[in-house]
């Protein structure tokens, strides 16, 4: 079911976007400076001890007074209970408990959820007077942290560890999980109905219907499925009240547990800068993806329309080449098959495996005809290679100097690697370790 999702919860001002960033930038060794990619801080992938997981912020909140305060902390804290195999709740350790952690912390442990006290901006060697107040709240021992000056992050990545589920639970039951994503009112409902021949998801012009995840299992072609139909994710200028809002919370949590996202597009709009942003969403989570030009039958056509509007994707959607489009119409349930052929394909890519032998020949004739880059007499060395991980494909290298790889050789090697073994529909990610990694 995708990796282990753990979500931020805390009232303004305690620290969470920087709490957020810190944890997310860990992430160093995995290069992928894809550009064109738009970041969305809302979303960020985790690794530590060799494990990952999503970790999301579930910020948005305004400050304001009252009762209104308190009543989007609720909501906010909800969400994240129903997304998150973790809750990590994040107090201020400068302001001491407030009744806002009193209200928010009484909720989360009236629901029984995996909670993970974490009290911030704790900048000295010993414990504020007030850090025992925390205590109060009932969700166990706190745990001091400075996320701006990077004290006992690594402390908080443990006990997250600690809590994270089996690695055989990440792994699923040999079905292919299918995230349907897009803004609203692209037709992911309806694409998702015309999948199912029923409609099991409520279809309206109204943009926003869908407010939640919805997962439905299925059987085709003797292969099982679990289609999660995502609400839709909005410009965040344009998302308007407390469940518009939260509803892009979820729908990241549906892009992380799928293993194929088909990104829908209206063929009557063209790509927008929205269709951007779930595309890098889903492209930096090493998700397969499947582009699905919708609503093709309402558009004028003549013999060169799907080549033209093939190149305006890659040309708008740059930093994935990699990802095959297919034109439909979820209305006229119009090329669905090979829709779902090409996710069963692309998901099959995702996992598969290439041998040391073949990755290292593969590389040697790409260095061969093209040398790698050199700077101040020294020259790029590529000594090995070989893949340590799938879904997404990822392979180790090991280099003389990592700084000498530059970005454009990367991607000529990932070019090289596709032609030679397909990775159809899916990234690939690459990690550069100097030989003297090792001795560290």
């Amino acid at each position: 079911m995708g990796k282990a999702i753990v979500a931020i919860v805390g009232r303004p001002n305690v620290g969470k976007s920087t709490f957020f960033n810190k944890l997310v930038g860990r992430r160093v060794s995995i290069v992928d400076e894809s550009p064109g990619v738009t970041r969305d801080r809302i979303y960020g992938e985790v690794e530590w001890q060799g494990r990952s997981f999503a970790l999301i912020d579930t910020g948005g909140i305004e400050p304001e007074s009252g009762d209104a305060l308190l009543s989007r902390m609720r909501e906010q804290a909800e969400v994240a209970m129903e997304t998150a195999d973790t809750v990590v709740f994040l107090v201020d350790g400068r302001d001491g408990l407030t009744a806002s952690d009193r209200e928010v912390g009484a909720m989360l442990r009236r629901t029984g959820n995996d909670v993970l006290l974490v009290v911030n901006k704790v900048d000295t060697a010993g414990l504020p007077e007030n850090f025992y107040d925390f205590y109060e709240l009932g969700l166990g021992e706190p745990l001091a942290v400075s996320a701006a000056n990077m004290l006992n992050l690594g402390d908080v990545l443990d006990r997250i560890l600690d809590r994270l589920p089996p690695r055989e639970a990440e792994e699923g039951a040999g079905e292919i999980n299918v995230a349907v994503i897009g803004k609203p009112n692209v037709g992911k409902s309806s694409l998702v109905n015309a999948f199912l021949g029923e409609n099991r998801v409520i279809v309206s012009e109204e943009a926003g219907t869908t407010r939640d995840s919805v997962d439905t299992p299925f059987e085709r072609k003797g292969e099982k499925y679990l289609l999660i139909d995502t609400a839709g994710i909005r410009r965040r200028s344009r998302v308007s009240g407390n469940i518009e809002r939260y509803s892009v919370v979820r729908a990241v949590a549906a892009i992380e547990r799928s293993d194929v996202c088909l990104l829908m597009i209206d063929a009557s709009e063209g790509v927008s800068e929205q269709d951007k942003k779930i595309g890098g969403i889903a492209h930096e989570a090493g998700k397969g993806v499947v582009i699905a030009v919708n609503k093709w039958d309402l558009i004028q056509k003549d013999t060169g329309s799907m080549n033209e509007f093939q190149k305006k994707i890659r040309n708008e959607l740059p930093f994935m080449p990699y990802a095959p489009v297919v034109f439909v119409s979820a209305a006229r349930k119009q090329r669905l098959d090979k829709l779902m052929d090409m996710a069963s394909v692309v998901a099959e890519k995702r996992a598969l495996r290439v041998s040391t032998g073949q990755i290292n020949s593969l590389i040697a004739d790409a260095v061969m005809m093209k040398q790698p880059p050199s700077d101040k007499g020294k020259r790029l060395k590529i000594y090995y290679v070989s893949q340590v991980g799938v879904k997404p494909p990822l392979f180790s290298f090991k280099v003389n100097f990592r700084n000498l790889m530059h970005f454009s050789y990367a991607r000529y090697l990932e070019n090289k690697i596709r032609e030679g073994f397909g990775f159809e529909g899916t990234s690939i990610k690459f990690v550069f370790r100097e030989k003297r990694d090792e001795l560290i």
